[in-house]
This record gives structure tokens, C-alpha cells and sequence, in this order.
């Protein structure tokens, strides 16, 4: 008598994740509600002669800033941790050297097609950029970028490349504020990691530790992450009550002409590599969601780099070996918004403004230090540094950089959304091309669960 067998039952299908219980749904719902909180805060007033915040102005920035700090004091941790861990084990990657080199070659390819369309735009939007822009801002920058800084940022002056920045005078006294350069914490970390792999066996003890480091420091992280709607309120009502927008009234018209090339990078540039690469566009926008919605909010590439690299490996399907290495890299010399976009509007602005006319031959610097140059301001990266080291190869007036303070905030804000979602973009492109990209990870609707290693 044949056997029968029975047949198995079919798995029900996974349920929906509901809609309130998704992290980017919340980070929605938290830029509203600081949108909100603003204005409320606005509303409420300053105390005495309009200085002193209220009880809603003081909640938000202290909220705000300690979810920056949140963030930010991971970068460390997870770079080392990372870094030693995957150059450890680029022996299962054959082709670790050629993503290494691609990786530099699309950084730059993508910052010449940013700071082509930031010059196009600054071309185009010239007869109205300094509409009602008066000289009384004019002031020479208290940093300014040089060549130089680039190889002195590449000198470790400890092992962990932590130093300390004094602000004061004199007379009032300073104070130390502790800083890291990531681009030195970078070139350590490698260096201990390929030490690891060329001794071998020995240094199996240390690389387990790293590697259970790095999973433990991931755990921290996803606490941190979902705090992100609380921060983002915080941060968006801080934006809302300390800017405001009464500074677009003067340079409104160079704002809208940032925005504009920022949003032509974003919709056209960036979609064009993707659908060359043959990657689905509204699945990466939707994959970096998190990413660019942070990078806008907290106004800090570096600070959201942990983030970076976990929507990275975990929603775009990069691999952790190459994770690990690009994206903090990124986050040191891969700025498309502060390293090519705005220096070029603001250098046509600024030779505007000082009736200086610009030649081909500017123009094509422009593109240079907006390609090479944001390597050469990596021990003291920062749009500003980054312009003065634009005017400075130009031979523009310094004082110009002041004309822009003002609405330093405000640009801010997409110049880091976009540079985040660019630093996130090469990867996966690199990785589509060597074949090392998980597509059904890339292609699967993101879900943020950073717990579920």
C-alpha cells in the first residue's frame, strides 16, 4: 500500500507593517509637528529686549542639540569598529581594490555634474542673485580653506585623531570644545585593519572583539535612530524660531537659485546614474528616505554618517566589507552640496556683487576645487571653508562670504540632504557594477529594522 504523504501547509503571508509603526511615516509626522512647535514658539515671544527664549524655544534646542550629540558620539565607535573589522576580512573580497578606485572616480564624477549645473544655474539666475544684497554684511571669514590642509589633516596628531577647539578671547576666558578629524580616524582604522590581516591568525582575538563591538555599538545605534521623530521635531522648531525666513527677503533670490540646482541634482543627475546602473529611482529615494530626512534636519553629514552606513548596507544591499570604507569617506570628501553646488553660485555671486567679471577660466577652477578640493578641506570640512578655498583659488574678496551668513541655516539644510543622499548613492552604484550589490535587499521595501542582524 503506497504512503501518503501529507502536503505542507502554506505559510501565511507576512503581515503589513502598519503604516504609524514605520520609522519614515514618524519622521513625517515629527517635521510637521516642529513645524508646528515653531511657530507656537515664535508666537509665545522672547523675554527681555527680545533675548532671552521662551520655556518652548529653550526645550527645542536642547532637545535638538543632544540628539546631534546622540548621534554623533557613535561616529568613532562605529568607524573603528567597521573599518578594522571589514579590512580584516577583505580576503573574501577579490575585488576590494577596484571598488576602492571606483569609488574615488564616481566621487568625482558626480561633483563635476553638481558643480556643472551649480555654475549653469548661477549663469542663468545672475541678473537677479544680488537683488537688494547691501555691503553691511561684508566681513572676512574666521576660517579659511587651504591646499595645505589636506595633508596635514592626513597626520594623525594622536592614535584616536581627537583634538580640541578653543573659542573666546582673552578677556571673557575660553572654552574647549573636543573634535575629531574622521579622515584621520579613517586612516588609522584601515591601517590597524590591514596590519590584522597581514599577521593573520595571531590577530584573530582582536578581530572577533571589533567585529562583536561593532554589532553592539549597531544595537546603541538603533536605540539612538528611534529617537529620530523627537530629534527632527526638535531640531525643525529650533530652525523655525532661530532663523526664520526674514533673512530671504535681501538674498531670496540666491536661496531659490541654490534650491533650484540642489533640486536638479536631485531629480535629474542622480535619477540619470541610477537608471544607467539599471536601479529603480523611487526605490533608492525610497530606501535613503531616512538618510535625507535626517541630513536635512540635523544640518550634519557627520552626524547622520552611522545612519549612512546602516540605510547603505541594510536598504541599498551594499555589502559591510565596502560599507564600511566608502561611506565614511564620503561623509570626510564626498559633498555635492557643499563642495560643488554652492561654492559655484556663491562664487558668481560674490564676483557679481564686487563687479568682478569671471572667465572660462574661472569657471573651469570653480570645477576643480569643487572636484579635488573637498579632499584638501577634509581636516576642516565645512561649506564655508569650502568656499573660502574657492575664492581664494579665484582671487575673489574674502569678505563676500560674509554677504552670505545670513542665510547660512536656511541652505544648509538641503546642501546636507543632499550631500547624505549622494554619499550613499555611490555605493551603490559602485557596487551594481562589480556585481557585489544584494539587488533583492535594494529591490525589498525598506523597513529600518536595524535590530534584525
Amino acid at each position: 500500500m503506497a504512503k501518503t504523504t501529507t502536503p505542507a501547509r502554506a505559510e501565511a503571508p507576512a503581515k503589513p507593517q502598519p503604516l504609524y509603526t514605520r520609522l519614515g511615516f514618524q519622521i513625517v509626522v515629527g517635521l510637521i509637528a516642529g513645524l508646528l512647535l515653531g511657530l507656537v514658539a515664535v508666537w509665545l515671544g522672547n523675554g527681555v529686549d527680545g533675548k532671552d527664549p521662551n520655556w518652548l524655544t529653550s526645550l527645542l534646542t536642547h532637545l535638538g542639540s543632544a540628539y546631534v550629540s546622540l548621534l554623533t558620539v557613535l561616529v568613532i565607535p562605529l568607524v573603528v569598529t567597521a573599518v578594522i573589522s571589514s579590512v580584516a576580512r577583505l580576503g573574501k573580497v577579490a575585488n576590494a581594490a577596484r571598488l576602492a578606485i571606483q569609488t574615488l572616480v564616481w566621487f568625482a564624477i558626480t561633483a563635476l555634474a553638481s558643480v556643472i549645473v551649480g555654475i549653469v544655474v548661477g549663469l542663468v539666475t545672475k541678473p537677479w542673485l544680488t537683488a537688494g544684497v547691501t555691503g553691511d554684511a561684508a566681513e572676512q571669514p574666521g576660517r579659511v580653506g587651504e591646499w595645505s590642509a589636506f595633508l596635514l589633516g592626513l597626520v594623525p596628531s594622536n592614535i584616536f585623531g581627537l583634538g580640541v577647539r578653543l573659542s573666546g578671547n582673552v578677556d571673557d576666558g575660553f572654552t574647549a570644545y573636543p573634535n575629531f578629524s574622521i579622515l584621520q580616524i579613517l586612516l588609522i582604522s584601515i591601517a590597524f585593519g590591514i596590519a590584522a590581516l597581514k599577521v593573520g591568525e595571531k590577530a584573530q582575538p582582536l578581530v572577533s572583539l571589533t567585529e562583536s563591538a561593532l554589532v553592539v555599538v549597531q544595537k546603541v545605534l538603533w536605540w539612538i535612530i528611534r529617537l529620530a521623530p523627537i530629534g527632527t521635531a526638535a531640531l525643525i522648531g529650533r530652525a523655525v524660531v532661530t532663523y526664520g525666513w526674514s533673512s530671504l527677503a535681501s538674498l531670496g533670490a540666491f536661496v531659490l537659485a541654490l534650491y533650484i540646482a540642489m533640486a536638479i541634482v536631485f531629480v535629474f543627475v542622480y535619477p540619470a546614474i541610477l537608471k544607467l546602473h539599471g536601479l529603480g529611482v523611487a526605490q533608492f529615494y525610497r530606501n535613503v528616505w531616512p538618510v535625507t530626512s535626517l541630513g536635512f534636519v540635523t544640518r550634519s553629514s557627520m552626524g547622520v554618517m552611522p545612519v549612512t552606513e546602516q540605510v547603505t548596507e541594510r536598504n541599498l544591499g551594499v555589502p559591510r566589507e565596502y560599507a564600511s570604507f566608502a561611506v565614511p569617506l564620503g561623509a570626510t570628501t564626498k559633498m555635492d552640496g557643499c563642495a560643488a553646488i554652492f561654492p559655484a553660485i556663491a562664487s558668481i555671486f560674490i564676483a557679481q556683487f564686487y563687479g568682478i567679471e569671471l572667465g572660462i577660466t574661472h569657471y573651469l577652477l570653480i570645477a576643480f576645487v569643487a572636484v579635488i578640493g573637498s579632499a584638501a578641506t577634509a581636516g576642516t570640512t565645512g561649506a564655508t571653508v569650502m568656499l573660502t578655498l574657492t575664492l581664494s583659488t579665484l582671487g575673489l574678496p574674502l569678505e563676500g562670504v560674509g554677504l552670505l551668513l545670513a542665510v547660512e541655516p536656511i541652505v544648509d539644510m538641503g546642501r546636507t540632504a543632499l550631500n547624505v543622499t549622494g554619499q550613499a548613492l555611490v555605493p551603490a552604484i559602485v557596487s551594481k557594477r562589480e556585481g557585489v550589490l544584494d539587488v533583492d535587499t535594494y529591490n525589498e521595501v525598506p523597513t529600518f529594522s536595524y535590530d534584525a542582524r
